[in-house]
C-alpha cells in the first residue's frame, strides 16, 4: 500500500492507493495508523469521497478510518467482463482492503451496493468483523421477501432489471444529453460539486460498464443476494425518503440478526444520508463503534 506521510490533523483526509490482486484502488483514509481499522465501502454511483465527513470525524475519534474505490470504481481495477464482479469477487476485494491494513478485525460500514457485499461478508466471515453498519440496504433475505410480496417494491427496483438486460443501452441512456439521466439519478439532494465529480469519472471510457457488472455480475433480476444470518454487532440506518428501498424490507430486517441489533430510521434522508445528514449519522456510528 502506498500512502503520504500521515497529517497531524488525525481528521485530516489522506489520498492512497490500494493495492489487491493486481489492481489498484484509490482511496481515502483518517485517522492514527495505530487506530482500529474502520472500513467503508461505497455504493452506485458514487466514490470513496461520499464518506467525507465520516472519515473525518472517525479519524479524530482515534480510529483508522479508510474509504475506498471499489472494483469497477477505481480507473486502476476495471475488469473487463461481468464474470469479474461476482460476490465472491467482491466480498473478496472487502477482506484485502483489511488484511492490507494488517486488520484480523475491524468494524464495517457500507451503503447501497456496498452494504449488500457487506451483509454477505458478515455472513460468511464473522470472525473478521467487531462490528457492521449498513445505510439503506436491507439484509438480502428481507428485500427478497419484499420484493416477493410488494408489488410497489418490485417497481422500485425496476432500474436493476434495466441495468441487467439492457447493457449498452443503459449506458447509452445514463449518459446521454450530457448524462442528464445520471444526475437525476442524486435527485438534487447532494452537493453539485459531488454529483459533478462522480458523473465526471464515471463518464471516462469504461467507467460506466465496469460499475454497471455489479449489477450484472453479481445478482439477479430479483437482487437475490444469499447472505445468511448476522451475528455480529449490528446497525442499521435508512432514510425514510429512500425512493427504492422500502420501509417493509427495513422492518423485516431484523428477523435476520442473532446478535445486538439496533435500526434507525433518518428522518428527512434518502439513501445518501451520509451526505444528507452527515452530522447525525456520524454520531450514529461513533456510538456503535464505541460500543463493540
Amino acid at each position: 500500500m502506498e500512502t503520504a506521510v500521515a497529517p497531524a490533523d488525525p481528521g485530516a483526509l489522506e489520498h492512497t492507493i490500494v493495492t489487491v490482486g493486481g489492481h489498484h484502488h484509490s482511496a481515502l483514509a483518517a485517522g492514527p495508523a495505530s487506530g482500529e481499522l474502520v472500513l467503508l465501502l461505497h455504493g452506485w454511483p458514487e466514490f470513496a469521497d461520499s464518506w467525507t465527513e465520516q472519515l473525518h470525524a472517525l479519524g479524530e475519534a482515534g480510529y483508522r478510518a479508510l474509504a475506498v474505490d471499489q472494483r469497477g470504481f477505481a480507473e486502476g481495477a476495471r475488469p473487463d467482463g461481468v464474470e469479474h464482479y461476482t460476490l465472491d469477487d467482491l466480498v473478496g476485494d472487502a477482506l484485502a482492503f483489511a488484511d492490507s491494513q494488517g486488520a484480523e478485525r475491524f468494524h464495517l460500514i457500507a451503503r447501497d451496493w456496498g452494504g449488500m457485499v457487506a451483509w454477505v461478508l458478515a455472513a460468511a466471515h464473522p470472525d473478521r468483523l467487531r462490528s457492521l453498519t449498513v445505510l439503506s440496504t436491507p439484509h438480502p433475505a428481507a428485500l427478497r421477501r419484499a420484493v416477493a410480496t410488494d408489488d410497489g417494491q418490485f417497481h422500485d427496483l425496476g432500474y436493476i432489471r434495466f441495468f441487467r438486460r439492457e447493457a449498452g443501452k443503459a449506458e447509452r441512456f445514463l449518459l446521454r444529453d450530457e448524462a442528464a439521466q445520471l444526475r437525476a439519478v442524486y435527485g438534487r439532494r447532494i452537493p453539485e460539486a459531488v454529483v459533478e465529480g462522480a458523473v465526471t469519472r464515471l463518464s471516462e471510457p469504461g467507467a460506466l460498464t465496469a460499475t454497471l457488472n455489479w449489477y450484472r455480475g453479481a445478482t439477479n433480476d430479483e437482487f437475490d443476494i444469499p447472505a445468511g444470518r448476522i451475528k455480529v454487532p449490528t446497525l442499521y440506518l435508512w432514510g425514510r425518503e429512500d425512493p427504492y428501498l422500502g420501509q417493509s424490507a427495513a422492518e423485516q430486517t431484523v428477523h435476520h440478526i442473532d446478535a445486538e441489533y439496533r435500526f434507525q430510521i433518518i428522518e428527512g434522508a434518502s439513501q445518501w444520508m451520509a451526505m444528507e445528514a452527515p452530522d447525525e449519522v456520524s454520531a450514529l456510528l461513533l456510538d456503535h463503534l464505541q460500543r463493540h
